[in-house]
């Protein structure tokens, strides 16, 4: 394993850095199969490369931003180790597991979830025989995939929560799966977290998924802790997202959407 080196509590000398940016881009290359291919793709010569790697040499301000704008890094990478910086991301973004979580978390094209708003419906946890109809945002920022909602005033509620918006709403990022996206998706202080799976649905219009949603809870004789789970993409336009929004809530099974309801198919127990 390559260790970026610690700086004394003394300001680092000119050879320091150049220690620390070898070190740390060691690291950056060593996630690509081919250096030949990675100076390439960087535009820049493989054996200057080299001089870079081995702290021998230093990149020009311009030849510096070309390689941390390539990487998502920012210019730390001559202070600290890229661990560090990695760890500052969020825990996703850990060393130790983020080639197994983080990795590939900006790469969820538009037409596999696209931005804007989205209507769904699944069996409720808490009540039997209704469904929650509620609304969602999902929206790109810093190149990952976020959803952002707030839970029907009603089931919360029904639960003895409070119903201000800050207790309401909830957060999630998507992840990209073989065959869908994930996303894990929380309240504030993660005090109520869920899994949600979606893929999407070969129809007409090419605008609903169907997945499935659990919640962290124990088991108990009444409650449910899975069902499936239906979003419906609606885009910005203020018209169809006014109305979803008047429609959030609980209802009955016959008057839930058809195809909402066709695609849950609630006569049909969830495995």
């Amino acid at each position: 394993m390559i260790i970026a080196p610690e700086f004394p509590e003394s300001d680092p000398s000119p050879a320091d850095l150049r220690k620390m940016f070898g070190a740390n881009l060691r690291r950056l290359a060593d996630r690509y199969p081919s250096v030949s291919q990675l100076c390439r793709e960087l535009g820049i010569n493989r054996t200057q490369f080299n001089r870079y790697l081995s702290g021998e040499s230093f990149p020009r301000p311009d030849v510096l931003h070309r390689i941390c704008t390539f990487f998502d890094v920012d210019a730390r990478i001559l202070l600290e180790p890229i661990d560090h910086l990695d760890t500052e991301r969020g825990v996703l973004n850990h060393p130790l597991i983020s080639d197994y979580l983080g990795a590939g978390m900006t790469e969820i094209p538009q037409d596999v979830l696209p931005d804007g708003f989205y209507r769904f419906s699944r069996p409720s946890f808490i009540e039997t025989g209704l469904i929650i109809i509620g609304l969602v945002y999902v929206f790109r920022r810093d190149k990952h995939t976020f959803i952002r909602g707030y839970e029907a005033k009603e089931a919360m509620r029904q639960q003895g929560l409070p119903t201000d918006p800050e207790t309401r709403e909830f957060r999630g990022v998507v992840l990209p799966q073989e065959d869908g996206i994930a996303a894990i998706v929380s309240h504030k202080r993660t005090m109520a977290t869920s899994f949600n799976y979606l893929s999407r649905v070969a129809s007409f219009q090419n605008h609903y998924w169907i997945g499935y949603a659990t919640r962290t809870v124990r088991e108990t004789v009444n409650g449910c802790r899975a069902a499936r789970l239906v979003y419906e993409h609606l885009g910005t336009k203020t018209g169809p997202v006014l109305a979803a929004a008047r429609s959030v809530g609980f209802c009955n099974a016959e008057d839930l959407i058809p195809y909402h309801r066709k695609l849950l198919q609630l006569d049909r127990p969830f495995a």
